[in-house]
């Protein structure tokens, strides 16, 4: 049994070194033929645009069988929250779906190992190898789901200074897309990489409208895609876009106050399981402690 083990763990671990590492080294490969201007925008902001030289051998079959399990609707979800993470030049789709096979192998071999050897049955030896392959089939989104939310949450952050900055550059005499542009190039952040793709968008032969459109879905900050709906709509009526942003800045100034307080309200809540589960006990011990320690030792001498 003992020997059984052993040969069913190397063979696992063997798999999973080969695996991974045939993956960075394609990707290696297809990195180093990205151009340097590329960056900001082709290559950040489209999906496939690493395709050349795609995966080859058996990093080619692990790529066919994350597409193999991944519905339309599951790529779908993907490639929405590749947007909402900036479509990462080192994870496009396809790279998504490659790790989506690795680690269902990986799953599917390293928990049934560890099943045996804790002495699990057969049956505890199948439900973990399930188990395993379809808790690491699921990993590299829930990756990509978490990537997109620290992005979105760095938006939500850095929004007020670069909205100030658009409407300090619009009232100086910029227009609006000279304005965006120089944001984009102030703040090298997420939101000057938007503002980047939407200029991008327009040179492409996009109506202002339509790219700005594109921004609203491409994020789940409220106050950006109001953002875009409001010089929208200012654009289509005619209204002059430094008066929307003024009145813009004005409501996510307010917007930013009440949520600093809506966090700072939330602070005495947090701090109660710590306070009781860490301060309290220790509390107690150093208050009561002596206290029952006499009362044990009067006790003890009757």
């Amino acid at each position: 049994m003992s020997y059984a083990i052993l040969i069913f763990g190397a063979v696992s671990i063997f798999l999973a070194i080969i695996l991974v590492v045939a993956s960075l080294a394609t990707a290696g490969q297809r990195r180093a033929s990205v151009a340097k201007g590329m960056n900001v925008i082709g290559q950040v902001y489209s999906p496939g645009g690493i395709e050349e030289g795609g995966p080859k051998g058996t990093v080619s079959q692990v790529t066919s069988l994350g597409k193999t399990f991944a519905s339309k609707g599951a790529t779908a979800w993907l490639q929405k929250q590749l947007d909402r993470a900036g479509n990462p030049s080192d994870w496009p789709a396809e790279r998504i779906m490659e790790m989506q096979g690795i680690c269902l192998l990986i799953g599917l071999f390293l928990v049934p190992f560890v099943i045996v050897s804790f002495g699990g049955g057969v049956v505890m030896i199948v439900l973990g190898a399930i188990l395993g392959a379809v808790v690491g089939f699921w990993v590299p989104f829930f990756a990509i789901f978490d990537a997109g939310q620290r992005r979105q949450q760095r938006i939500q952050r850095d929004l007020p200074d670069a909205f100030d900055l658009l409407t300090l550059s619009v009232e100086a005499g910029l227009g609006f897309d000279a304005a965006l542009s120089h944001v984009s190039t102030t703040m090298p952040g997420p939101v000057g990489r938007e503002f980047a793709r939407v200029l991008q968008e327009m040179q492409m032969g996009s109506g202002r409208g339509e790219a700005l459109r594109a921004l609203g879905s491409r994020t789940t900050v409220v106050e950006f895609r109001a953002l875009a709906t409001s010089i929208v709509q200012a654009t289509e009526l005619g209204v002059p876009i430094a008066t929307v942003l003024r009145e813009q800045g004005k409501e996510m100034r307010i917007k930013r106050r009440q949520r600093a307080e809506e966090l700072a309200n939330k602070v005495s809540v947090k701090i109660l399981f710590p306070l009781i589960a860490c301060l309290l006990p220790a509390l107690f011990l150093v208050v009561l402690g002596p206290a029952v320690i006499q009362l044990y030792a009067q006790f003890a001498n009757r």
